[in-house]
């Protein structure tokens, strides 16, 4: 053989070691990720070749599957009043991808979870049978929230303050996944994604807003826990107008008539009073401010329930006229209504936060579990003295101040109101918060709701946690106090 024939032999050797390398690397290394991979069609035919698992709401199902009847997707994504729970479910789309619990849990939804499959499944690839979510969602709570944000856009949380438990969680405005779950809802996903009012936007999770005055009771729970007064009952330092320090900018009360010098703290809340709560700020300093914020949850990056919230924000940096503002909810202190829910669920649960959650279990599709999520996993963010003081402050602003329009008679309900600037010089329309907490003495049932409306569409003048955020939290408390 010629030295010509053998370094063609040599070449084409090597060649074939080559390709079979390749091969060898792609079939033991590659081949996960390629089949996993969100550009890879067969991976989206698989998922849809049976009906998905469901997402379960008070022991029934609010997903389901349909066939398509035509293309290579066998099954598409249907919701059970998809509107009410868009919020909670997210949207599984042939197209555009899945959000929220559909997304998270979209493995145990279409079968591929290796939790769901026998030994052998794993090693062959078998798709297994879906399993399903089962949500904390309350119906009820959740109904009465939609129905009360009706066209208003806003957000509502509400929470077992013992437990953690998610009772309701609504966005509006919202929209039906089932309409953009196929292949062929191109129109419907660009009117969603250029509806000024942004649908698609989880507002109870994803939208943090300047909290306004709700923001009063983490700055009262940094008075008396840092000893700056005794008591919600002793009268405070606290000039009538107040000046913003190095400042000549002098602060307003909502009510020039409110008795809010050296308001005690209970007065201060009853009334809303800036004044005492933007210089118990600025006494207190911006570190302790922030350090009980961040207690309640606020800086706090992965807030999972299990959807991320965004985070909610106590600033750092300021002089001591910005951090007067803090006091008051305004500067640069944002708040989602999952962050606030979690104030007054704090306050309600003796001073201990239950870590929130949605998602009570997730299950094969025999009903066993695969994953439960424990209830009561809690800090200490406060005393118990402290939340104590704050819950009967809460009370008086229900009973007797700003908050009226939550009550509801032979119940226990505290609250705080919140009208929030909105825009450079409050120029747009100011957003109208509410947080409270109720409880049931005859059959010891607890919750704690936050609600946020950022615009209902009413006059300027009209706008106040009172007399729009209030009486749709006093509904969602009444459901889920069942009363």
């Amino acid at each position: 053989m010629n030295r010509t024939i053998r370094r063609a032999s040599v070449f084409c050797l090597l060649l074939v070691l080559a390709l079979l390398g390749r091969a060898t690397w792609v079939q033991a290394y590659q081949a996960r990720a390629l089949a996993d991979d969100d550009h890879n069609r067969r991976k989206t035919i698989a998922q849809y070749a049976q009906p998905l698992g469901d997402i379960i709401v008070a022991g029934s199902p609010v997903t389901g599957s349909k066939g398509t009847q035509a293309g290579d997707l066998a099954y598409k994504r249907t919701y059970t009043q998809g509107e009410l729970y868009a919020a909670v479910t997210g949207y599984s789309s042939q197209a555009y991808g899945a959000t929220q619990l559909e997304g998270i849990y979209s493995h145990v939804l279409d079968g591929t979870d290796d939790r769901l499959k026998n030994p052998l499944d794993v090693v062959t690839g078998k798709r297994a049978a879906p399993g399903s979510v089962l949500t904390t969602i309350d119906p009820d709570v959740q109904k009465a929230a939609y129905e009360a944000l009706g066209d208003d856009k806003g957000a509502a949380v509400a929470i077992d303050p013992r437990t953690g438990q998610i009772l309701g969680m609504v966005s509006t405005p919202s929209y039906d996944p089932s309409k953009i779950s196929g292949t062929s809802d191109g129109d419907t996903w660009k009117e969603l994604l250029s509806d000024p009012d942004k649908p698609l936007t989880n507002r109870a999770l994803r939208q943090p807003l300047a909290p306004g005055s709700t923001f009063k009771l983490v700055v009262a729970s940094a008075a008396l826990e840092n000893g700056l007064y005794s008591s919600v009952d002793e009268r405070t330092d606290s000039p009538d107008p107040y000046t913003l320090p190095g400042t000549s900018t002098v602060l307003k009360n909502e009510s020039a008539s409110a008795p809010c010098e050296n308001a005690t703290l209970r007065t201060a809340l009853q009334y809303s009073c800036n004044n005492v709560f933007a210089k118990v700020a600025a006494d207190l300093g911006e570190d302790k401010v922030r350090a009980m914020a961040e207690k309640f949850g606020f800086n706090t990056a992965k807030l999972d329930v299990p959807v991320r919230a965004s985070k909610s924000v106590y600033p750092s940096g300021m002089d001591k006229s910005s951090t007067a503002l803090t006091g008051i909810g305004q500067f640069e202190v944002t708040a989602t209504p999952m962050q606030m829910a979690m104030v007054s669920a704090a306050l309600a649960n003796g001073g201990e936060l239950a870590a929130p959650h949605m998602v009570s279990e997730v299950t094969d599709s025999d009903g066993n579990a695969l994953q439960k999520i424990a209830d009561g996993d809690t800090k200490r963010v406060v005393s118990a003295s402290t939340a104590e003081q704050l819950r009967s402050a809460m009370v008086t602003v229900v009973e007797q101040g700003t908050g009226t329009n939550a009550r509801i008679d032979g119940a226990e309900v505290g609250g705080k109101t919140g009208t929030a600037q909105n825009g450079v010089g409050n120029s747009n329309t100011p957003y109208a918060w509410f947080t409270s907490y109720a409880k049931d003495g005859s059959t010891g049932k607890e919750v704690a709701v936050a609600v946020v409306v950022e615009d209902s569409g009413s006059a300027r003048s009209e706008v106040s946690g009172n007399g729009l955020a209030a009486p749709i939290a006093q509904k969602m408390m009444k459901a889920a106090l069942k009363r």
